[in-house]
């Protein structure tokens, strides 16, 4: 669903009693007026929440074959379930990452409309590319849990991307969603311009369980939502807060993963 299907469902909400045919007429002359676009650049496109062919080409997905842990690409393929060097050196306290694309091009353009400029009517969208990609480990869950935003950046920003992404995938899996179990319980930084240390630094203590809700992942198979993967610091702080609580696996699922390139 788009912004402009958005409105539509809130104009037509007001009225229930609307009959159906009139919602027909009703829904075409409003894509007179709000066509379809596409979700990259704004073209006009036959159908809701669809990229037009240039911006499709752009996205640079993530496919096997990749490291089993880490999510990232291999330059050529080493056999099934191979694990990279890096995951082997430096073991993340998650079990393994899945992403959708490389945080670039089109796939960037998104994360940032979504996150900077209100667009959560691509939540829905980007939810479902990352159940495709989530390695069947969405439909083997207990539980979907978005990564938190503290409550002073949440006032803020008005909403939470990471529990946009959560809620359209819990509800595409059938999946419970624990929006409230994992919390920031301390102010950060924003990571961007932090380097790889300092970013563990700052996301140090930052994740703890509700008070009283640690049964919600206590021997339970976890997929934590995030929007982009970078340095792993912020995942990684909220991963061992769901494994000191119980969790038995850890998935981490995003939408985007920033890489330099194939390893």
């Amino acid at each position: 669903m788009g912004a402009g299907d958005d409105l539509f469902s809130g104009l037509l909400s007001k009225s229930a009693a609307v009959p159906a045919a009139a919602r027909g007429v009703a829904r075409s002359l409003f894509r007179l007026v709000y066509p379809p676009t596409c979700a990259g650049c704004n073209r006009m496109t036959g159908g809701e929440g669809a990229l037009c062919s240039d911006c499709w080409r752009d996205v640079d997905f993530i496919d096997r074959p990749f490291c089993e842990v880490l999510g990232i690409p291999f330059a050529r393929d080493h056999g099934e379930g191979v694990v990279s060097a890096r995951a082997i050196a430096d073991p993340p306290p998650f079990d393994r990452l899945r992403t959708v694309a490389a945080h670039e091009g089109t796939a960037r353009k998104l994360v940032h409309r979504l996150k900077y400029q209100d667009r959560t009517d691509l939540a829905r969208l980007m939810a479902l590319w990352m159940l495709r990609a989530s390695d069947g480990t969405v439909d083997a869950c207990d539980c979907v849990v978005p990564v938190p935003l503290h409550r002073g950046r949440f006032l803020r920003r008005r909403f939470n991307q990471s529990a946009e992404l959560a809620r359209h995938l819990a509800k595409a899996a059938d999946k419970p969603l624990l929006a409230g179990t994992l919390l920031r319980v301390k102010p950060t930084e924003r990571q961007v311009r932090l380097s790889a240390l300092a970013r563990q630094d700052n996301v140090r203590g930052a994740f703890s369980l509700a008070l009283g809700r640690e049964a919600d992942v206590s021997g339970k198979r976890v997929v934590l939502v995030d929007d982009v993967y970078t340095t792993g610091a912020t995942v990684g702080a909220a991963s061992r807060a769901l494994r000191k609580a119980g969790a038995v696996d850890v998935t981490v699922l995003t939408f985007a993963m920033a890489i330099s390139g194939p390893i």
